[in-house]
């Protein structure tokens, strides 16, 4: 296992689908656009504040991108930074945690200690 996770935000109701099936295919943006969007921890609050602010019910799920094998992509995306996607369905065995995904105050989501917290640009931490 590497020591670099990976992260999706999923609904509540599809993870509890995909538990029962034993996959994930993604939310409704991933059938979409063809792939499931995942994150490096760096990335991950920036994403859900510009995709997922004020979404109630999220899980955050983690994975090691080492055992995805190929159908994980490395492709460049917001601002050219390189963005994990993952072109097929999640086998919910590869999983490493799924964790409660709550809402702050301010409409932005609460991570684990070890997502770093996400500020615009120019923002100091208070």
């Amino acid at each position: 296992m590497s020591n670099r996770l990976i992260f999706h935000m999923c609904k509540r109701s599809d993870w509890q689908v995909a538990q029962q099936d034993g996959f994930y295919q993604g939310s409704g943006d991933d059938l979409r656009d063809g792939f499931m969007h995942f994150s490096t921890a760096e990335q991950l609050a920036e994403s859900a504040a510009k995709h997922r602010a004020g979404i109630t019910g999220l899980l955050l799920i983690a994975i090691d991108p080492d055992d995805l094998g190929e159908a994980l992509k490395w492709e460049p995306s917001r601002g050219d930074q390189l963005f994990p996607h993952l072109y097929g369905v999640l086998d919910v065995s590869k999983v490493a945690s799924v964790e409660e995904l709550p809402l702050g105050e301010d409409g932005l989501h609460v991570f684990p200690g070890i997502i770093p917290p996400w500020r615009p640009a120019g923002v100091e931490n208070p």
